[in-house]
This record gives C-alpha cells, sequence and structure tokens, in this order.
C-alpha cells in the first residue's frame, strides 16, 4: 500500500456560491435519499481532513459513523477542538452566547471557561476513540492562528498541548513568521513530541511563516495547500472566498515532487487541498494524485471537469458535453 495519502480539507460544502453540490457530488435535486457524501468522497480518495471538530467536540457516535461508512484503509485527519488552538475566537463566540447580566456576574468567569480544562481534553480523546481503535486516525491538527505568537507564553503552552496528545500524531500549523524566525528552538520543540511541523502554501505576508517544505520528523509529513488568493485572503465578502483558487498542474508539480522526496524518508505522507470553494480543491487533488502516479478512481461529474479543463486535460479524458447527470 502506498505511504501518500491525498485528500481535501473537509467534504462537506452543502450551501454558498462555493457549494459542491451539482460539481463534485450530484445535484441535491433528484438525488437519492440514501445517498452519502462521505462515502461518495471515500471512492476517490483515501484519506480526509476533518474540520466539523474545529467548531464543535467530536462526538463517538458520529466518528464510529465514519468509521462504518469508509472502506478499511482510510484515514482521518482531525482538526482539535478551537478551544485548544484559538481560545480567543472560543471567548468571543461564549459571550454572544451569553446574557448580558451573565457576563457581569463574575469577573473574569468568561476567561475561566475560555482556558482548556483536563474535561475538554477527555471529552476530545472519547470523541476521536473510534478512530483511534479502527486504525482509521492518521493525525490530529492543531491549526493555530497567525496571532498566535512565538513567545515564551506560547512556546510552554504549545509544549503542554503536545504532552497532553502524546498518545497520538500530531501535526502542528503556526503561521506567524515568529516562529521560524526562532528555527531552532521551534523545531526542538516539535521534535521533542514527534509533532509534524505542517508545511503550508498560501498568500505571503509580511509576517507570514517562512518554511522550506522538509519533514523534521521520520513519523510522518503533513503538508496543506490553502491557494493563493492574495486579493482576497484578508478581505473577502465571504470566507469562503479566501479559498477560491485553483492550482495549475504546473504549479502542483512543485508539491508532488515535495511529496515524492518526502515519502522516501518519512514512513507516510499526508497532502491536503484546503481551496474548496467550488470544488477547486478536488480537482487539484486529483491532480496531484495523478502527478505522483497514484490511482484517481471512478470518472469525475461532468460538471467538474467541465470546470475545470485542467483537471481533464490531467486526467487525459473528454469533456463531456453532455447534460449532468
Amino acid at each position: 500500500m502506498s505511504n501518500v495519502r491525498v485528500g481535501t480539507s473537509g467534504w462537506n460544502y452543502p450551501r454558498g456560491r462555493g457549494t459542491w453540490n451539482g460539481v463534485f457530488y450530484p445535484p441535491t435535486k433528484g438525488r437519492s435519499r440514501d445517498f452519502d457524501e462521505l462515502s461518495f468522497y471515500a471512492r476517490y480518495f483515501d484519506t480526509v481532513e476533518v474540520n466539523s471538530t474545529f467548531y464543535g467536540q467530536p462526538r463517538p457516535d458520529v466518528t464510529a459513523g465514519w468509521v462504518e461508512r469508509t472502506p478499511p484503509a482510510f484515514e482521518f485527519a482531525v482538526k482539535l477542538y478551537q478551544k485548544f488552538t484559538h481560545p480567543g475566537m472560543y471567548r468571543q463566540r461564549l459571550e454572544r452566547s451569553l446574557p448580558a447580566d451573565a457576563k457581569a456576574a463574575v469577573p473574569g468567569v468568561l476567561d475561566a471557561l475560555a482556558d482548556p480544562a483536563a474535561a475538554d481534553l477527555d471529552e476530545f480523546r472519547r470523541g476521536i476513540e473510534p478512530l483511534a481503535r479502527s486504525g482509521k486516525l492518521g493525525a490530529l491538527l492543531a491549526q493555530f492562528p497567525p496571532s498566535f505568537k512565538a513567545g515564551q507564553g506560547q512556546i510552554d503552552y504549545l509544549a503542554d498541548l503536545l504532552g497532553a496528545f502524546a498518545d497520538y500524531p500530531v501535526a502542528v500549523e503556526l503561521r506567524h513568521r515568529s516562529w521560524s524566525d526562532r528555527f531552532g528552538e521551534t523545531l526542538a520543540l516539535l521534535n521533542e513530541h514527534q509533532a509534524a511541523w505542517v508545511q503550508i502554501d498560501e498568500p505571503k505576508f509580511r509576517f507570514s511563516i517562512r518554511q522550506n517544505l522538509l519533514p523534521n520528523v521520520r513519523g510522518f509529513y503533513y503538508l496543506r495547500l490553502h491557494g493563493r488568493n492574495v486579493a482576497q485572503w484578508w478581505r473577502h465578502e465571504k470566507a469562503e472566498d479566501r479559498y477560491d483558487y485553483l492550482y495549475s498542474a504546473d504549479e502542483l508539480r512543485e508539491f508532488a515532487e515535495t511529496a515524492t522526496a518526502a515519502r522516501r524518508l518519512v514512513k507516510k505522507v499526508y497532502l491536503y487541498t484546503n481551496n474548496h470553494f467550488s470544488a477547486k480543491s478536488i480537482a487539484n487533488a486529483a491532480m496531484i494524485k495523478k502527478q505522483l502516479g497514484e490511482p484517481v478512481g471512478p470518472a469525475y461529474a461532468p460538471e467538474l471537469l467541465r470546470r475545470y479543463p485542467s483537471l481533464a486535460e490531467t486526467l487525459d479524458v473528454r469533456i463531456p458535453t453532455d447534460k449532468l447527470i
């Protein structure tokens, strides 16, 4: 079995201008009642990055369902709950949910509630247990915001978090340049915990992290492609607009070559496309699989091929002119 896994960040995008319905998935109108997006997705890819666990703690009944709906060799990368990586965002969300009198009742109560506790860790572990028990848990993704800078408090916090999840493979996405400015210290911390330093492709700004795309541990390598939509990265009408970018075959070749080199050095390579607007991540993930010599799965929907001719060219298939079925 190949030690390279290629997939997308998330599989459920039912709303907005960038929906996957009618592009990768069949249109909702006329779709059978028993149609399952995850099972359909798993016909094409052998891994997926779970976004939903960032917004809410994973539940064992839900993750057990994921296990049942995917093939035996399928793997999930599970994003950590936002309370572990984005406490400020979690605090704001909590503040919006509380009545005004409750906010003022006890000074500092919101800060205390926003701090991760042992109970939060236990709840997350219980939620992913079906994945771990089945062998379908690839890695945990600790994605930190650009505001998470490499100060001593943040370094200590990251060390504690990695210690708390020491029983699992953890990939750490750091986005502020202060972490690469302290390259040796950051590398030593991640290596100590056998955590993969997530390599990311995204628009680069003054304070963006600088990376070399090299693996830092032998256990696994983790690469995420967010797209290069510079114009809408910080200023956009909808959050999905940030990810409205299609990589060309030439742009993807660099990452296919990187994955080819990394697979010789590590036990497993995970590569995820996060440019999810209108299933562009699907097209690019399929193109990378083709460049890597990996199976690309069954035929893709005519609409996907029509929208992204570069996918059809890469797969060497005819762009259908008939109606989408």
